[in-house]
């Protein structure tokens, strides 16, 4: 699935001074190894981070936002969440799995005063991720 529509024009990108380009760049890469981190550990959100990384990318470089707008594993989420703020029923369910564990994890290994944070931060993404549609709507047929 390819997807540019949201890129912004190269004269958009340009227009932004290098520093600005290279924050945006620094500010991807690193939501980008966080949401791939959190394959692996839960508390850390995948999907998410990739979708923060995306928009990142879009600020600084039409190059890395293209490569991971065309990724075969998160390309199709991100178009997904660009043009319909879709987010899987399977991406939903991981999310909701290890966030759950990561917070049982979280009662375990904290101070009892900070025990909570984790779950209670937990359960509003996971709140706001069940009110967000998981299906792409069909298009309806352009005359």
């Amino acid at each position: 699935m390819h997807y540019d529509g949201s890129m912004p024009p190269p004269s958009t990108l340009n227009a932004r001074p290098f520093w600005q380009r290279l924050l945006w760049a620094a500010a991807g890469a690193a939501t980008l190894v966080t949401g791939i981190v959190g394959i692996f550990l839960p508390l850390l959100p995948t999907t998410p981070c990739v979708l923060l990384a995306a928009f990142c990318f879009s600020r600084s470089s039409t190059r890395c936002e293209r490569w991971l707008v065309n990724h075969p594993r998160f390309g199709p989420a991100i178009c997904n969440w660009r043009t319909q703020r879709v987010i899987p029923p399977r991406a939903k369910q991981l999310a909701w799995t290890m966030m759950a564990l990561g917070s049982a994890w979280g009662w375990w290994v904290l101070p009892l005063r900070w025990a909570w944070l984790p779950a209670t931060c937990c359960m509003a993404v996971a709140l706001w991720m069940a009110g967000l549609p998981s299906r792409v709507r069909p298009q309806a047929p352009q005359p």
